[in-house]
């Protein structure tokens, strides 16, 4: 006779604490449909959270999310700290990329990881990256080189380029004056959109527009395409329709390029649209999605782990076949030299995907998706 022996207590569930740091961006947008919806960003690590967890149960594992939401004048390394004396080892951010760098540097002491969902700066990313922060948004010259491979594509090779004044759109225009000398393109003009404040959505702002901005784009030399660099959406959205030459409008009016938009539906995303729409009764935008993207990457490398060690985690998705899944055709990957994912570039102009770069042609010797942003051989980033 075979006596059964008791089954082994089950050890506790392997509880993964992740921090969600975000600034509220600005509700002064051209358009109200672009106004940022209060659980921005956060929505996008709370699905994921659930969806680690649909996993986790099967695994003794959890995952949690806490957030924080930056007031203008708030400490980024306070909020940090908060974070970290609750023994939180990973962060999801969406800062501005200083603040972003004190974070890291901050986290680099308590041996926690970051992932920069948020700062587009192609500075994070070369000069001023750091080993512990993993980006999961692209960087401008990711996006501006999607876009500039479409226009090459179309053989729209000439280019009248408008600059906002801010610094961020400075970089931007300067991303899409780098992509235009890699791809072969021509900038015909450079023009500086000056902003001089006031509402975005007045009444009278379209009567106004309807004259300032034919006016404003006149006398320009012969061009295919009016490129704008408007990260602060001062004037881009006032662009298509209303320029004096009839051209297409392309960068931050008319057609765009992104990591994610509502619209995108191919490859199986119309499912993730509709489980977050279930969820959160509005639209996932791009800021949810990266941190989506984000909070899965941790859910997976845990999960293949079997250990919530930052080392271990680290290494695993930095290993040659760790991939994740974001329905853009592809799997997607880190590019080891400056710790930033490989991913699909979107065009689209807000009511569906025109097209998605990398463009076919566009080669490259590892990874088609590395023709998009600085390559290796490129690099300033020097990973400690």
């Amino acid at each position: 006779m075979t006596l059964a022996l008791p089954l082994a207590a089950n050890a506790d569930p392997l509880e993964v604490k992740v921090g969600v740091l975000r600034i509220e961006h600005s509700r002064e947008t051209i358009s109200i449909v672009d106004i940022p919806p209060a659980d921005d960003f956060i929505a996008g690590a709370k699905m994921a959270m659930a969806d680690n967890n649909t996993t986790g149960k099967f695994l003794d594992q959890s995952f949690t999310v806490e957030d924080i939401k930056l007031a203008p004048d708030d400490d980024p390394i306070a909020a940090a700290r908060t974070l970290l004396d609750k023994g939180v080892r990973y962060l999801i951010a969406d800062l501005p990329a200083d603040a972003l760098l004190k974070v890291a540097d901050a986290a680099k002491d308590e041996g926690a990881l970051v992932f920069n969902a948020g700062a587009p700066d192609d500075s994070l990313r070369e000069q001023d990256c750091r080993a512990n922060v993993i980006h999961t948004a692209p960087s401008r010259s990711m996006l501006a080189d999607g876009l500039a491979q479409y226009l090459i594509w179309k053989q729209w090779k000439k280019w009248f380029l408008v600059v906002g004044s801010h610094p961020e759109d400075v970089a931007l225009g300067e991303a899409y004056e780098r992509s235009a000398k890699k791809f072969g393109a021509k900038i015909v003009e450079k023009r500086v959109f000056e902003d001089t404040g006031g509402g975005r959505r007045s009444d009278s702002g379209v009567v106004q527009t309807q004259h300032q901005m034919p006016v404003f784009t006149q006398n320009a030399p012969a061009y295919d395409v009016l490129v704008a660099a408007d990260e602060n959406e001062v004037f881009a959205g006032y662009l298509p329709y209303r320029t004096w030459d009839p051209r297409p409008v392309v960068g931050s009016g008319g057609l765009r390029p992104t990591s994610w938009d509502p619209s995108h539906e191919m490859w199986g995303a119309v499912q993730l649209q509709n489980r977050f729409q279930r969820m959160f009764h509005r639209s996932m935008n791009a800021r949810d999605n990266q941190a989506w993207v984000a909070m899965r990457m941790i859910g997976d490398a845990v999960n293949r782990a079997k250990t919530a060690d930052v080392k271990a985690v680290r290494a695993l998705m930095l290993s040659p076949d760790f991939q994740v899944a974001d329905f853009k055709s592809v799997a997607l990957t880190l590019r080891p030299w400056n710790l930033q994912l490989r991913q699909p570039i979107l065009l689209t102009d807000g009511r569906g995907t025109v097209s998605v770069s990398p463009q076919e042609g566009f080669l490259h010797q590892v990874s088609e998706l590395d023709t998009l942003g600085f390559d290796q051989p490129e690099t300033k980033c020097k990973l400690d």
